[in-house]
């Protein structure tokens, strides 16, 4: 995505660097050749890191990793790419790695447009999560927001025939918005049978951004297109 004032891509997110624990530091530095993937925009052989042919699951912007570690744990049988760019999560994610001698996860800490479009090959993935995205609620930001014609595209032809994405948010106004966006793009299909919203996905970990949301009384609006 990028505007014609400027040439370099619009992000959807802002690197805050947080604080960052000593341990999580220290998984940086020592966990990241086992779990992390560095970007490089070459085409990912997915069977070579993984060793392994597995169906994959990327969730792009894991936050503090809940959801990703427990899917990782409830599906030995699949492989999850994380991708995320701040890095005390990422740090977090790695420890949680190490301490569960979980082998069928990588991290990758970059942009995730970025990734999708030079390092994960088309028709790869299984399916595609994305929770809670920021929603960049002041109308002169929306251009941030990552739910945009030309991603939903991106990420439709990254997942493979019969492969799921999987959207949610606390905010409506961005929910209406996703809808429309991924009603709209050419080989997606609702699988919510009135064309609307899904019901909330039984095995997803509630994320700290869903917990504020329903602390101040926001409804959670869950998505989910099937690529045809």
């Amino acid at each position: 995505m990028t505007d014609a004032a400027h040439p370099r891509p619009i992000r959807s997110f802002v690197t805050r660097s947080g604080r960052i624990t000593g341990a999580q530091q220290r998984a940086l530095e020592e966990l990241w050749p086992r779990y992390g993937l560095e970007f490089a925009p070459a085409r990912l052989d997915a069977d070579a890191l993984f060793g392994r042919v597995a169906p994959r699951v990327c969730e792009i912007g894991f936050g503090n990793g809940d959801n990703l570690l427990a899917l990782a744990t409830a599906h030995p049988e699949q492989d999850f790419l994380g991708v995320e760019v701040h890095r005390p999560g990422v740090g977090r994610v790695l420890l949680a790695l190490e301490q569960a001698r979980l082998t069928n996860v990588r991290v990758v800490c970059h942009d995730a447009v970025e990734v999708l479009a030079g390092q994960l090959a088309p028709d790869s993935l299984a399916q595609i999560l994305i929770l809670f995205p920021d929603p960049w609620p002041k109308k002169r930001h929306h251009k941030r927001r990552l739910l945009q014609a030309p991603f939903a595209a991106l990420a439709a032809s990254r997942l493979a025939p019969g492969g799921v994405l999987r959207v949610a948010t606390d905010w409506r106004p961005y929910a209406l918005e996703m809808l429309a966006v991924l009603g709209a793009t050419a080989g997606l299909a609702n699988l919510a049978a009135d064309g609307g919203f899904v019901e909330r996905p039984a095995a997803r970990q509630a994320t700290r951004f869903e917990r504020r949301g329903e602390r101040l009384g926001h409804e959670v609006f869950d998505l989910a297109f099937r690529r045809l």
